[in-house]
């Protein structure tokens, strides 16, 4: 009785992953111990910047780290200069080359671990336990987790004897192998001695591919001397009488949509004999400005044709009185010269 399993080690292989991915015959304390100081040196260089989770790879010479926080960018730094820094320290640490991942938590009210630590936070401020856990549960299920739970153990309220609290709200299936539940342990540091916070947090239920796909076919179940066949047949009648109604519904459609096309067509036309018309009258006006300036423009050639042909005509009728009064002389001179021969 009394006797307690964790969540995430009894659904391990089932619905949760490990965190550290590696195997070896020999030199497993070794790595271990490895492991265990990387993961300190990460908590003690961002002690105050939400990392929830560490998983550790190993392959032939790399290890790969993969830290899991809701506030990326402090993490990363500018231009990744934290991020270069904590690589160097980790070589330092194991004595191998080390790829660093850093990735975003999308909620953390969702997160045990986070969860966990803001509570505990807020008791070493002495902020009371009781408004600490309902804010949390507040926010979690308004983030939308199916059900959570928190308890808080140790000198409460700052009591001289130990006890426990349990806040929950929502369904925590504990039994249940598919159910996603993510489970935290904190200890908040007081004066009055240490606070044991632990959180669960239902996310939901976690089913496989296999599961998806199968899919349970319906017994047959035979009619015994005409049992159940009259219900056959009005199901049968039923199914065409519904695909009869909807032939006519597809068929109603089709012809909405052609009359509605007609529709179109037709304010298409009006709309093309109205621009045909209001374009008329323009035509109209623009023949007559063009005949009135066709009109304007014949006096001005009259007058310029009248213009050049009068100095033409005063030209003519100089040249031909010229030639009269120069011949009289000559008549004159003849007369006087034929004279005194005479």
């Amino acid at each position: 009785m009394g006797q307690k399993v964790h969540p995430v080690g009894f659904r391990l292989g089932v619905s949760k992953d490990w965190q550290a991915k590696w195997y070896a015959d020999r030199n497993y304390t070794e790595l271990l111990q490895e492991d265990l100081k990387i993961r300190a040196a990460i908590a003690s260089k961002y002690a105050a910047d939400d990392v929830s989770r560490v998983d550790i790879e190993r392959a032939a010479n790399q290890v790969t780290v993969t830290v899991f926080t809701a506030r990326p960018g402090i993490v990363i730094g500018r231009g990744g200069q934290r991020v270069d820094e904590m690589r160097l320290i980790l070589e330092q640490v194991a004595g191998k080359r080390v790829r660093l991942n850093i990735m975003e938590i999308a909620r953390p009210e969702q997160d045990a671990y986070l969860v966990a630590r803001s509570i505990a936070q807020q008791i070493q401020r002495r902020i009371s336990h009781r408004r600490a856990m309902k804010q949390a549960i507040s926010r979690a299920m308004d983030s939308g987790a199916q059900g959570i739970k928190v308890r808080c153990s140790g000198r409460l309220t700052g009591s001289e004897y130990s006890r426990k609290e349990t806040l929950y709200q929502g369904r925590v299936p504990l039994h249940t192998l598919r159910a996603d539940i993510d489970y935290a342990q904190v200890v908040a540091h007081t004066t009055l001695g240490c606070t044991g916070i632990k959180v669960w947090i239902y996310k939901g239920d976690i089913i496989s591919e296999a599961e998806k796909l199968h899919v349970e076919a319906p017994p047959v179940v035979s009619p015994v001397e005409g049992e159940g066949l009259g219900e056959e047949v009005k199901v049968e009648e039923e199914v065409k009488v519904e695909e009869e109604v909807k032939v006519e519904e597809e068929v109603k459609v089709e012809e909405k949509v052609k009359v509605e096309e007609e529709v179109k067509v037709a304010g298409e036309a009006k709309v093309g004999e109205e621009a045909k018309l209001a374009e008329k009258p323009k035509v109209k006006e623009k023949a007559e400005v063009k005949a009135k300036a066709k009109a304007k423009e014949q006096p001005k050639a009259k007058e310029k044709a009248e213009v050049k042909e009068k100095p033409k005509a005063k030209e003519k009728a100089k040249a031909k009185e010229r030639p009269k009064v120069k011949e009289k002389p000559k008549a004159k001179e003849k007369a006087e010269v034929e004279t005194p021969e005479d």
